[in-house]
């Protein structure tokens, strides 16, 4: 699933700026809705300029946006771009899972019948 907009390079943004707690919980309170930075500076005991920075990282990783309204400048989740890297995500998991089942079929067909029966009868 690697389209210009979603390659190697924006990915490693991605998944490096959310390897961080602290960006990981302005995103979990940015799905609940924009807020300003001091609104995220809430939770944390960490400066107001620590969190502009975490927000640039959020930024630089096309993971966030900021807008002007009026004398606020509120950040928004981009959640297409969260959805981008659950659809890159979910493809491995699907892969995985056809390999179980995969595995679950192969191991059952191993099993005479009958043996299987006596297994799932209850004693």
């Amino acid at each position: 699933m690697e389209s210009d907009t979603q390659g190697p390079d924006t990915l490693d943004r991605a998944f490096m700026a959310l390897a961080d707690p602290v960006r990981r919980a302005m995103v979990a309170r940015l799905s609940r809705g924009d807020a300003t930075v001091n609104e995220l500076a809430e939770p944390f005991a960490i400066t107001k300029q620590a969190v502009s920075k975490h927000i640039q990282v959020l930024e630089h990783a096309g993971l966030v946006t900021r807008s002007r309204d009026a004398q606020r400048r509120p950040v928004h989740l981009d959640a297409a771009a969260l959805e981008r890297l659950t659809a890159w995500i979910d493809q491995y998991r699907l892969i995985a899972e056809s390999r179980f089942r995969q595995l679950d079929q192969l191991l059952g067909a191993g099993i005479p019948h009958e043996e299987q029966t006596r297994k799932e009868e209850p004693k």
